[in-house]
């Protein structure tokens, strides 16, 4: 089953990468890539909810990678986990954008806590696993959606797209965007499936009262505007 939450880790150890993925996938989709340049374009491409990475390593060093993907104006929050562990070291981190930086060795419980908290600073994330936008509440854990207590009955993809177009409520969100994180860049769907999803969210939802949840911007993308 997708997780709503997407991490990238950008890790070259394999055997500390797979430690890694499994204590953090009980609640997100964790993506390892071992190289610095495949791991900026990932980041680049595909939206996360977090980026994970290492300084050292092979293709591309991780302060450039944060440094390019801050002058692109992406601004997914990013985590360093290194072995250097000098003051200027984690100045130098900061000052390229990095949002926290960890050094190892790690207890993974601090590391647990450090990306929930960058989690739950950006809005994707929350103890008790549920979004709240406007009249909607959405459960991460067991995929349910409900408005007013009403159970609104979403398959797949309909509770992805809800659940991403939630987590950056009030934000434009772009078709391209959508289908890079739901389906992926690999998938050998057509963009075209996004607006069939949308059409059919869009029809439970409207059927439950949510008639203008979702708003189209015509040749922009699409936005989920609540008040604040």
């Amino acid at each position: 089953m997708t997780k709503a939450i997407k991490i990238l880790l950008i890790e070259d150890d394999v055997n500390l990468a797979d430690s890694i993925v499994g204590f953090l996938q009980d609640f997100s989709d964790v993506k390892v890539v071992e190289d610095g340049l495949d791991g900026e374009f990932e980041a680049q491409e595909v939206p996360y909810d977090l980026v994970i990475s290492d300084l050292m390593l092979p293709g591309q060093d991780g302060l450039t990678i944060i440094k390019n993907l801050r002058e692109k104006e992406i601004e997914t929050p990013v985590l360093i986990l290194t072995a250097k562990s000098s003051l200027d070291d984690k100045i130098e981190g900061f000052n390229v954008g990095a949002d926290d930086y960890l050094t190892k060795p790690f207890y993974r419980e601090e590391l647990l806590v450090r990306v929930k908290a960058l989690l739950r600073r950006s809005g994707v994330f929350s103890e008790d696993n549920t979004i709240e936008v406007g009249d909607v509440l959405i459960n991460l854990e067991n995929r349910g959606v409900q408005v007013h207590g009403q159970a609104v009955k979403l398959v797949g993809k309909e509770f992805d797209i809800l659940t991403y177009l939630a987590q950056n409520k009030n934000i434009i969100i772009t078709r391209e965007q959508i289908f890079d994180r739901v389906w992926g860049i690999d998938s050998d769907t057509t963009i075209n499936v996004v607006n069939i999803y949308l059409n059919n969210l869009r029809r439970k939802l409207e059927a439950v009262g949510q008639d203008n949840l979702i708003k189209t911007l015509r040749n922009i993308g699409f936005i989920l505007e609540v008040g604040e």
